[in-house]
């Protein structure tokens, strides 16, 4: 372990990112991949008004300061690629290499404060399925993640060395964080309960958690001037009602165990094997009283009959998932129970302070706001190692090496089918587009995200559900596992075809049918799910005759769901 340690560590974890990262740089935007794209295209254009544009992001025009939830620091850094490499695909994925590179680096540098064994640290970190899909992205979450270790990096040292141009520097880069995406500003009580926790009183340190809470203020105070509302207030706001109590924390802890996927093939490792013994029987009692607990009505649900249809293939996994969220928690716990030190006083506020965000206070459960507590919980799993002795024990060393390989060859998989459906969306922009260029009639879609981005290229017009109007002859292409999608009723069609994509890997991110729902548990409960997948759809609905959908424009979650189509 020590011959590991160093600048070949460094060098063996940068060349381990790439190898990761790069086969999926010419990965297709995918999900708010081009919500980002549009804001620097925008910015390129007017560098301080990145959101003065209109789009139609949940099936009617609206203003982009109106849509977007996160600060424009990710955009303007695209718009930075974007401007000297161009907008394709592979231009901007390499562009945001740095990031992770930066965030797996940067979780070395920090674990070398906590462990003996940082490089096992940082491979249970980089090998996760949280941060290999993530780092495929072009969105703000690595990013903002960067800034966050780092900043946390620099402040340790700084208050341990009384360097002050460390605190200082900290200080910018919470700031940075925050305008990457607005949860960056949690460093600041993480950082003053730990500094509090260290020093046992207050000092002129204190005065540097001003900065960030200075910028973020200025930049409130800027939003309302230019778009004439408070985007912070209404990013925490954002979002439909939540059930939230024992089920949400149930399903935050299988997104962090599936997402920390390296805390669950460590689990044997790390825990007795009577403990493990005793918290599968623990799970088994209460994913059977949940069951009772949630009742006929959610079994009534769309998640519900998903369960009931996949049993076989969701319940194990996600007793799995749920095994290594608690096996993540329980890290944190037991660090701070026995070492009770400012250390594992961090550790322990940076893992729980994440999971109760995502469980209670975020719009939905996803893996992107897991993400920040990956690095902390390959801390963790470190620091466990440290106290059963890797620096000595060979076969613990292979043990645990075969286990990060485990965890990153089902890491690799999963960021592969997420690939793979990321570019099967702009596969079939580009089949419809030759599809329809001879149609007589006006073509429209409907759709999100990626397909969205690929099909308004093509100059095909998304359709309005306040103001479009489908007249005989014209075509509307629905993609059918879309959010905010509604098909026009039989009675008003000419046909229905039906175009359909295979995915190769037989993992899903992203399909409500097998409760997959990386990007937002309102699609599924688990972040990924292994079985078969079924096809993409899209279907091609040609009018018979007039008709436009009669919505309510204020319920904007639910827009497309809640249109009532009528003839004109």
């Amino acid at each position: 372990m020590k011959g590991w340690s160093g600048p070949r560590s460094l060098v063996l974890l940068t060349a381990s990112t790439l190898l990761c990262l790069l086969p999926f740089s010419g990965k297709a935007f995918h999900i708010d991949d081009p919500l980002f794209l549009w804001s620097a295209q925008q910015i390129t254009k007017q560098p301080l008004n990145p959101y003065g544009f209109q789009l139609n992001w949940y099936s009617v025009l609206m203003s982009m300061s109106d849509v977007t939830k996160n600060p424009p620091l990710a955009c303007y850094y695209a718009a930075a690629i974007g401007a000297m490499a161009g907008w394709s695909e592979r231009a901007l994925h390499l562009g945001f290499l740095l990031p992770a590179v930066a965030m797996v680096l940067g979780t070395y540098r920090l674990a070398q404060h906590f462990t003996q064994s940082p490089l096992v640290a940082a491979a249970a970190t980089l090998l996760t399925p949280g941060v290999l899909v993530s780092g495929c992205s072009v969105m703000c979450d690595i990013m903002m993640l960067a800034f966050w270790i780092w900043a946390i990096l620099l402040w340790l040292e700084g208050l341990e060395f009384g360097k002050q141009r460390y605190l200082l520097a900290s200080s910018l880069l919470v700031a940075a964080a925050a305008l990457t995406k607005y949860f960056g500003i949690c460093l600041v009580p993480l950082l003053l309960a730990y500094s509090v926790a260290k020093r046992r009183r207050l000092g002129a340190w204190v005065w540097y958690f001003a900065v960030p809470v200075s910028v973020l203020a200025a930049y409130q105070f800027w939003t309302v001037a230019l778009y004439g509302h408070d985007m912070f207030w209404d990013a925490i706001v954002y979002g439909p009602p939540r059930v939230i109590g024992f089920r949400a924390a149930v399903v935050t802890a299988g997104f962090v165990g599936g997402c920390t996927f390296s805390a669950l093939t460590l689990a044997p490792l790390v825990w007795l094997r009577r403990y493990i013994l005793a918290a599968i029987l623990v799970e088994v009692v209460l994913m059977a009283a949940g069951w009772a607990i949630f009742g006929q009505p959610w079994r009534a649900t769309h998640a519900g009959m998903a369960v009931q249809q996949h049993w076989r293939t969701i319940a194990p996994q996600s007793a799995l998932f749920i095994a290594g969220g608690v096996s993540v928690l329980a890290l944190a716990a037991m660090d701070l129970w026995k070492r009770r030190t400012a250390d594992s006083l961090l550790l322990a506020l940076w893992v729980f302070g994440t999971f109760f965000f995502t469980a209670f206070l975020n719009w939905t459960v996803n893996a992107r706001s897991v993400l920040p507590l990956i690095p902390a919980a390959g801390i963790l799993l470190a620091r466990r190692l440290d106290a059963l002795g890797i620096a000595l024990v060979k076969p613990l060393q292979w043990k645990v090496a075969t286990a990060l390989l485990v965890s990153g060859t089902v890491s690799f998989w999963v960021a592969q089918a997420d690939a793979d459906l990321a570019n099967s969306a702009k596969q079939m922009a580009n089949v419809i587009r030759d599809r329809t260029k001879s149609e007589a009639g006006t073509v429209w879609f409907q759709g999100h995200w990626g397909f969205q981005y690929y099909m308004q290229q093509w100059g095909i017009p998304q359709f309005d559900f306040g103001t479009s109007i489908l007249r005989p002859g014209d075509l509307l292409v629905v993609r059918e596992s879309d959010a905010n999608t509604k098909s026009p009723p039989p009675q008003f069609l000419a046909s229905d075809e039906q175009l359909e994509t295979r995915l190769r890997q037989p993992v899903a991110t992203m399909y409500p049918d097998m409760k997959a729902g990386f990007y937002a548990s309102t699609y599924g409960a688990l972040p990924f799910v292994f079985g078969a997948v079924p096809s993409e759809r899209f279907h091609l609905f040609r009018m018979a005759a007039t008709v436009e959908a009669d919505c309510n424009p204020n319920d904007r979650n639910n827009i497309g769901r809640n249109c009532v189509w009528t003839s004109k």
